[in-house]
């Protein structure tokens, strides 16, 4: 997957290495605000061969650049810039500051001089999207998954499945049933999302989405959750209306699904060795590995990243796992001891400066029993 930048109005301080199997994307968004500067850039990065892309954001929209100002300049959480300074002095200043840059800055191809440079120029936030010379495997997908990014704010709230009939019994995989305690769960959920994601602090509706696997516990831990209908924009909408997709599937342990790690140890020790040296690599006989999850669910990702709607995943460890570890912007190898507990929504709200997290437990866990005693 290539990972979300922070949407800022202003250049960054930082310059964005992407590499891969199919070579090396040098992306350049900081001050290279004029033709003399990136044909600079392209003289000094020529002999390390790897492909350059320009890439510009142009905002027209002035209550966007306001709220992205107060957003990534003013929230003392998110920056240092002005942390002595009032509010209406630091919108004063950062909004001289995009003047100044305005009076200097030559858009990519505007005197129909860089045709030979590779760039992808972005408008209001995706409204329009406009590329030059944008070849290869790895160019192509970050055009892809700029397409999908826009700047306005929305919350993930991610919960796995209530507690399985396998969860029970220790065993990984299959497509079990939930247990009494699972189905308490999907009772509570649903109450939890009617009342903290489908409404507005005022009690008017709120649109929203609901996504689920498409194995049995994900979809019976969401039966619950209503889906009135509501007008939207002048038409109606089903409110939580559900879709389930097979890209949320937990990952499949092949010729060891349904077997508990006690029985994958004895049948194959060979196996369980080589998972315990590499678990983020391992992958099981026949079936999947982590690796192979971070593929599947790249489209999944720019799904997300593409709503406007909050939106309800209720899925399984491994797959939140690295959903969490992609919208956190933590290594790919760290999403193996990521923390998806039973019986918890996890919230994420993206911002300007990385994603913001809450934990929410509810429901209890029934005294003395362990719900999830398996983990992939």
């Amino acid at each position: 997957m290539i990972q979300a930048a922070p949407h800022r109005l202003e250049p960054s301080k930082d310059d964005l290495f992407l590499s891969g199997d199919f070579g090396c994307v040098a992306i350049f968004d900081a001050t290279n605000s004029t033709r003399q500067r990136r044909e600079w850039i392209c003289e000094q990065l020529a002999p390390t061969g790897a492909k350059i892309i320009f890439i510009e954001s142009i905002c027209t929209d002035e209550k966007v650049v306001q709220e992205n100002i107060m957003a990534s300049k003013v929230d003392k959480s998110a920056t240092k810039d002005y942390q002595d300074v009032s509010v209406e002095e630091a919108v004063k200043d950062f909004t001289d500051r995009i003047a100044r840059y305005a009076e200097v800055y030559e858009t990519l191809g505007a005197a129909g001089d860089e045709t030979h440079l590779s760039w992808i120029k972005l408008i209001d936030g995706g409204r329009e999207m406009s590329m030059n010379n944008i070849r290869g495997f790895l160019p192509s997908r970050i055009a892809q998954f700029l397409i999908n990014l826009h700047v306005q704010q929305r919350t993930f709230y991610f919960s796995r499945h209530g507690q399985s009939q396998y969860n029970q019994l220790a065993k990984i995989g299959g497509d079990s049933d939930l247990t009494e305690h699972g189905h308490a769960y999907a009772v509570a959920l649903g109450q939890w999302v009617e009342a903290n994601v489908m409404q507005h602090a005022d009690g008017t509706p709120r649109p929203a989405r609901l996504w689920t696997s498409s194995l049995l516990r994900t979809r019976q831990t969401a039966r619950h959750i209503p889906h009135p209908t509501i007008e939207m924009n002048g038409s109606e909408w089903i409110n939580m209306r559900l879709k389930s997709f097979r890209n949320l599937d937990e990952i499949y342990a092949g010729m060891c699904d349904g077997m508990t790690y006690d029985e994958i140890s004895q049948r194959f020790p060979e196996e369980a060795a080589a998972r315990r040296a590499d678990k983020f690599l391992y992958r099981y006989p026949r079936g999947e590995s982590y690796t192979d999850l971070i593929a599947r669910l790249e489209p999944i990702a720019h799904e997300i990243e593409r709503l406007r709607e909050p939106v309800v995943i209720i899925a399984h460890q491994a797959i939140l796992r690295v959903l969490y570890a992609y919208f956190m912007g933590m290594p790919r190898e760290q999403c193996i001891d990521v923390s998806i507990p039973l019986n918890t929504v996890i919230r994420l709200t993206p911002g300007a400066f990385g994603c913001e997290e809450e934990r929410i437990l509810v429901l209890e866990h029934p005294e003395g029993e362990q719900l999830d005693p398996a983990s992939h």
